[in-house]
């Protein structure tokens, strides 16, 4: 029997298919939230990547949900790289993952032994995370959606969210960029087979080293790159912060099989809306950079502030982040320039 084509089910692929940012900024107009309630230590209101809840005990519970649609074929991989995502966030806020229920949508025409395989992949990264996968819900639905709501801890010496940042912080990326461009070709039959092995081999790949750089008080922010691409998270911490912030094109660390892919420009459809979403903050100085900054990134690195005198301490927990830049002061508004 031939396996059905997984990415035909769905019209996204992996965080490319989250909400354009100026379409979820209409759509939560009047709905932000911060601390109406005296136990809730952080809301959306800065979009950081948790809800936080002040157990009262001196630790404080996190809580996220984060699902997407199919960015390969393999189903195992899909449900390994969408736990990951998930699990990405609280890590990215420094905290401990310690449960998560599965999000699950899976058409009635698509084998169950496919949906099986989501479900294992899943439960595999977790156990990997020494994470409690134990439970969930599923609908029967119209296009393949998979995901995970996770719980974690923190303390208030541990937490880090996207504000914080301070002028003269080094910013670093813990992973290299292009999951969106292989990703998009993969879903267009463009991409060869290197292509496809990196695309699987960054979706799977662990952020958890951030609970560690939790620990660090030189690392005054940190945040996750996703759906809205480097530029866009980078702005959601300057705004948090009222800083400003410097990168380097250059050193942009990159997926090497996503080389030829920014030079012919094979971007996923969501690079080009977020890119307009947020190119009125952005001097753009370095044209070659722009597929990069833009990408949508499924599971990708940590994006750290550090004090610059302790950038080492960071490198040895993540040996491979790479400098890209740095925070700056405000002008007359939160500017990223790209050189």
């Amino acid at each position: 029997m031939t396996t059905p084509n997984l990415l035909s089910f769905g019209k996204g692929s992996g965080c490319g298919c989250k909400t354009p940012p100026e379409v979820l900024k209409s759509m939560l107009a009047g709905l932000l939230y911060n601390n109406d309630m005296e136990n809730v230590v952080v809301g959306n209101d800065l979009s950081d990547d948790c809800s936080v809840y002040d157990l009262g005990n001196g630790q404080y519970l996190l809580q996220t949900v984060d699902f997407f649609t199919p960015m390969v074929n393999d189903a195992f991989v899909y449900g390994s790289a969408a736990a990951a995502n998930a699990l990405s966030d609280i890590w990215a806020m420094g905290g401990k993952p310690v449960m998560a229920n599965a999000v699950f949508s899976w058409p009635a025409e698509l084998p169950l032994e496919m949906g099986r395989d989501v479900l294992r992949g899943a439960w595999e990264i977790c156990r990997k995370a020494d994470v409690a996968m134990a439970g969930g819900h599923t609908i029967d639905g119209r296009e393949p959606l998979f995901g995970l709501s996770v719980m974690g801890l923190a303390t208030p010496q541990t937490l880090k969210r996207n504000a914080g940042s301070q002028p003269g912080d080094v910013i670093l990326l813990s992973k290299p960029l292009g999951t969106g461009m292989l990703a998009a070709a993969y879903k267009r039959a463009a991409a060869d087979e290197q292509q496809k092995r990196a695309l699987q081999t960054a979706l799977v790949n662990l952020n958890s080293a951030g609970e560690r750089l939790g620990n660090l008080s030189a690392v005054h922010a940190m945040t996750d790159v996703t759906g809205f691409g480097l530029a866009g998270h980078l702005l959601e911490m300057m705004r948090a912060a009222g800083c400003g912030a410097e990168i380097s094109g250059a050193s942009l660390p990159k997926i090497p099989e996503a080389v030829s892919l920014a030079e012919s420009f094979v971007l996923p459809d969501n690079a080009t809306r977020n890119w307009n979403a947020y190119e009125r903050e952005i001097l753009m100085n370095n044209a070659a950079a722009f597929p990069w900054v833009a990408d949508p990134q499924t599971n990708g690195g940590l994006l750290i502030a550090v004090d610059p005198d302790y950038v080492d301490s960071v490198l040895e927990i993540l040996p491979a982040c790479s400098i890209i830049g740095s925070f700056t002061e405000k002008n007359d508004k939160p500017v990223l320039v790209i050189n």
